[in-house]
């Protein structure tokens, strides 16, 4: 007889058949116009997000630059703010959103292993716990004692087999 009767959490086992939640479980499933845009707006995006398109945006416009320094300083500062910056900065900032979401994915996935190995760990300390209580209710019972009931049975389990939470 055990003291303590483990009743998991339905949360566990889902949880383990699922994994961790990766961007493509994210992604529309429902049609073939759906999943084609969506992966052409991945392309693009990738495409765009990329130094290699900042520095093609850079290129391009260094095109426009002789133009703006002849019309003066203040045609330097529009091409520097509405010309330069919206279009390479576009892209830099992509990049670094893509940097940072790779690193809170690798965050993710090490937090969800924490987490299975702390549960791994608790149901090794529930074994240990059912053994004690084994121990413990033979020491009991050679002492003269009333056996313990069962704490934490699972519903229907208990004398009666009424659930207590009803």
């Amino acid at each position: 007889m055990t003291i303590y009767q483990h009743v998991p959490h339905p949360h566990i086992a889902s949880r383990h058949a699922h994994g961790p939640v990766k961007v493509s479980d994210q992604l529309p499933q429902d049609n073939a116009l759906t999943r084609f845009n969506t992966r052409i707006a991945i392309v693009i995006t990738r495409a765009v997000g990329s130094m290699w398109c900042a520095y093609a945006f850079a290129l391009f416009d260094l095109i426009s630059l002789p133009d703006a320094i002849r019309a003066g300083a203040s045609a330097i500062v529009a091409w520097v703010a509405q010309t330069f910056l919206q279009l390479v900065l576009l892209s830099v900032i992509m990049v670094g959103q893509n940097v940072q979401a790779a690193a809170s994915d690798r965050r993710s996935e090490a937090t969800f292993h924490d987490a299975s190995a702390t549960l791994h760990e608790v149901a090794h300390l529930q074994s240990h716990l059912a053994a004690q209580d084994v121990l413990l209710t033979r020491i009991a019972e050679k002492v003269g004692l009333e056996p313990v009931p069962v704490i934490d049975a699972a519903p229907g389990s208990e004398p009666g087999g009424e659930d207590p939470d009803d």
